[in-house]
């Protein structure tokens, strides 16, 4: 059991566990939902389906190609790291933490590879389904990531007396993103609150075998 249970081991069932759930719930959502329908779960978090061509949470910064070459190129880099990282027998929170984005890493990619070519085009009147390989919306390497998850915690209009922005129309945290986008960011934000002086020691541990 102890043989079983190795870091290795552990970092490999994050990495294919949150894929497996970040699919299957794409794939729910792409083939039961018009795009941009809305399912109300309770007032603070809604399913909203949308897609986008770029970046987490929505944002489009970069061209599409690109943008998938490098999500590709950083993804192999930090499978080649995680893999270090367990040879040298790092801490297993850390290894967690480097799993979760890897895994979102992937988790986006997959969208961006396969999906503009299995899958017919999602529109506010047709729901998408799949389809024969060169038959879809579009491209290898050009497909939409596919978002759900919308959390409008605070929804209100800012003060009439406020300059520049009074009576308008306020939400506070308005990205939409799916669960490879909370894997990332999970891992990131757990890195830096909880890893970040080990961070700083396995830079200098870097340095000095480079040296």
């Amino acid at each position: 059991m102890k043989k079983f249970l190795t870091k290795g081991t552990l970092s490999a069932f994050i990495v294919i566990a949150v894929l497996i759930i970040d699919q299957i719930i794409k794939i729910w959502v792409k083939t039961n939902m018009y795009w941009h329908e809305s399912i109300k779960i309770t007032d603070w978090f809604y399913i909203y389906f949308t897609e986008n061509n770029g970046m987490a949470f929505g944002m489009e910064i970069f061209n599409k190609f690109f943008l998938t070459g490098f999500r590709i190129i950083a993804a192999i880099a930090i499978t080649w790291l995680l893999v270090q990282y367990i040879k040298k027998n790092y801490k297993t929170g850390f290894l967690v933490c480097v799993s979760l984005i890897l895994a979102g890493a992937v988790g986006n990619i997959i969208d961006c590879v396969l999906y503009g070519e299995i899958f017919s085009e999602s529109t506010h009147s047709s729901i998408a389904t799949f389809v024969p390989l060169g038959e879809g919306y579009s491209d290898w390497f050009y497909g939409k990531v596919v978002d759900m998850f919308y959390f409008p915690l605070i929804e209100t209009n800012w003060p009439e007396w406020m300059p520049f922005v009074g009576g308008e129309h306020f939400i506070f945290f308005s990205p939409i993103f799916n669960f490879a986008d909370a894997a990332i960011s999970c891992g990131i934000i757990a890195l830096i609150l909880f890893y970040g002086k080990y961070l700083g020691e396995i830079m200098e541990h870097t340095k000095k075998e480079e040296k």
